[in-house]
């Protein structure tokens, strides 16, 4: 038994370590701010850790961890309702039902060589911004003595480097689709 146990863990270690970077993105996806996103994340695998003995070798690592990193986020975005910048819910459960499927891997690719793409054509100082809120993690009012500008204008800017972003992003993805590589 306590071979079979060990056997157990080390296919879950594998596979908790082989999909980290996928469930980390999963977060990503369903949280704007990046810190959230990592505290999603830190919980989400407290709470796979603690179940570690429902996981059956077997099934589909990523469907059940995948799930798991949802409820957290869905938890997590429950107690921020109140936030300034709201998906509906309609396109949270869209995001993570696309997350937990096999392809999500090829798509996060293109859609992170299609991000590179597009931060690369940020102004500089917007460049210097986005890295310092979401890379390093930085509070928006700490940017604001960074970048010598208001709250309120660190807000903005944020806002409208994210849709532009968000809308050079799915340019490209539906350009490749339609064109191909």
């Amino acid at each position: 038994m306590q071979d079979q146990d060990a056997d157990r863990m080390r296919q879950f270690l594998r596979l908790f370590t082989s999909h980290e970077l996928r469930l980390r993105a999963f977060a990503m996806s369903m949280i704007a701010n990046y810190a959230d996103a990592e505290d999603v994340l830190q919980e989400a695998n407290l709470v796979l850790w603690k179940r570690f003995d429902q996981f059956q070798p077997g099934t589909s690592f990523m469907s059940w961890a995948g799930r798991v990193v949802y409820l957290v986020a869905l938890e997590h975005r429950r107690k921020l309702s109140r936030s300034k910048l709201q998906f509906g819910e309609e396109f949270f459960t869209a995001v993570a039902n696309m997350a937990v499927r096999d392809e999500v891997a090829s798509t996060m690719g293109e859609h992170e060589h299609a991000l590179g793409e597009c931060i690369a054509k940020l102004k500089a100082e917007h460049q210097k911004m986005l890295r310092a809120r979401y890379a390093d993690g930085i509070s928006v009012e700490q940017m604001s003595g960074m970048f010598n500008r208001s709250v309120d204008a660190i807000y903005k800017v944020l806002t409208r480097t994210r849709r532009i972003l968000h809308d050079c992003v799915s340019y490209k993805i539906r350009r490749e689709a339609i064109h191909g590589r």
